[in-house]
């Protein structure tokens, strides 16, 4: 709608509105130039006839022309001399002004295109600051682009003051991100410890001669907890992980990925009664593959766990090519919202994407919840935090992972009930 607007009803860029800025003062300082030329020049002929044929006070001057045979002398040699000073005025003064208004719209002309010329050098550096600027907002993810730096060069005017405060601030978001991911990762490794010391001494509680019915129960419960805080530690671990750079890529193929979590999770799908429908074609891409693992393995594993009770659910993954003009990135704005859109989506380009769809049964999911299910921490229906066996970051590791391998994730409700995730990736160029 914003485009159809813009189409509408464009604004005049900052280029355009000084390069009328600079045509209108060159306008009306030439209109004033000649304003001020025409005076000088009337008054200047007026002043000349009254020095040649009028006599000073006191004085007299005696004209006398022949005119066509006819001699003129007195008052009508003076209308004579009036009426040629008359025609010659308007002679001077109409060419005065048909040539004054054309030499000023001549280069009224060329000080516009001037104008533009140099509003466009002018403006160079500030259109590198929003060009960066736009970069950044860009990005998939905001503090992926915080590393990038404008580095203006030149002097140091206030377009440079601007340049150099926007890289301070920049800096200082990208510090800011990097040492939140820090935390979280050093805090997830330091808590694994004090985790597993607990379930050793409650397992050990448990296998004790002595220990009564109600300590063993308590046992499972603790180790259930204890274990939620465990996933929960993992899985951020491997989001702080997976929001860092890749670095060591290398080839894979996402249906041989497929094949492995659908072998790994047939126990899960068996004991939740869901049966899982495995459609591999050749997906070539490139990454880490224990990540791009984690990827497959979590939308697998959140098909199986939000699904129909009644053994009739079912779950069905395909990997994919999907050609550049094929339109299978349409749409990666829209349904996934903060979810699984932006991306860099143009990475594949026209040679096409590698994808992973999963969809399954379930209850349905109303649009506007789409966006929100990729947030950390977010559980969609009235799952219980305590008990539940999900930590809330598996979609937000998907979308983690997905964008760190240059692509991204769309996601929309399945029509009957439950959802269709697609994670779409650069395809391998080999």
């Amino acid at each position: 709608m914003s485009f159809l607007k813009r189409l509408v009803r464009p604004r005049p860029t900052l280029r355009l509105r000084l390069t009328l800025l600079y045509g209108a003062l060159f306008m009306l300082a030439g209109l004033t130039l000649l304003g001020v030329t025409y005076l000088l020049f009337n008054q200047q002929l007026t002043q000349s006839f009254e020095s040649r044929f009028i006599a000073p006070p006191g004085k007299s001057k005696q004209l006398f022309f022949v005119q066509d045979g006819v001699e003129l002398s007195g008052e009508a040699a003076y209308e004579w001399m009036r009426q040629q000073e008359l025609e010659l005025r308007g002679a001077a003064i109409t060419s005065l002004l048909t040539q004054g208004v054309i030499a000023l719209v001549v280069v009224g002309g060329v000080a516009v295109w001037l104008g533009w010329v140099v509003a466009g050098r002018v403006l160079a550096r500030l259109h590198r600051v929003t060009e960066t600027a736009r970069r950044i907002a860009a990005a998939p993810m905001a503090e992926r682009g915080l590393h990038e730096r404008i580095a203006l060069e030149g002097p140091d005017d206030d377009v440079k003051t601007l340049a150099d405060t926007f890289d301070t601030m920049v800096e200082r978001l990208d510090q800011s991100f990097d040492g939140q991911r820090r935390f979280v990762a050093n805090a997830s490794h330091e808590l694994r410890t004090p985790l597993t010391l607990n379930r050793a001494l409650v397992e050990l509680a448990m296998h004790r001669r002595t220990a009564s019915t109600e300590i063993k129960e308590l046992g499972e419960s603790l180790l259930e907890i204890n274990a939620r805080h465990e996933r929960l530690i993992s899985g951020l671990l491997l989001l702080a992980r997976s929001e860092q750079e890749i670095t060591d890529r290398s080839p894979v193929d996402l249906a041989d990925v497929v094949t492995h979590v659908v072998r790994q999770t047939a126990a899960d799908a068996h004991d939740s009664k869901v049966t899982v429908y495995e459609v591999t074609a050749q997906a070539p891409t490139v990454g880490d593959a224990l990540l791009l693992e984690r990827l497959v393995h979590n939308l697998v594993e959140n098909g199986i766990r939000h699904n129909l009770d009644d053994g009739t659910g079912w779950v069905r993954v395909v990997s994919r090519v999907v050609s550049g003009d094929s339109g299978g990135l349409g749409g990666l704005g829209g349904l996934g919202g903060s979810g699984g859109s932006g991306g860099s989506g143009g990475s594949g380009g026209s040679g096409g994407r590698a994808e992973v769809e999963v969809s399954n049964t379930g209850p349905g999911v109303p649009p506007y919840e789409i966006p929100q299910l990729f947030k950390p921490f977010h559980r969609h229906g009235a799952e219980r935090v305590i008990t539940a066996r999900s930590a809330g970051l598996g979609l937000s590791i998907v979308r983690s992972v997905a964008v760190a391998h240059g692509g991204d994730v769309r996601a929309q409700p399945r029509e009957g009930g439950g959802l269709v995730v697609t994670a779409s990736l650069p395809l391998s160029p080999h």
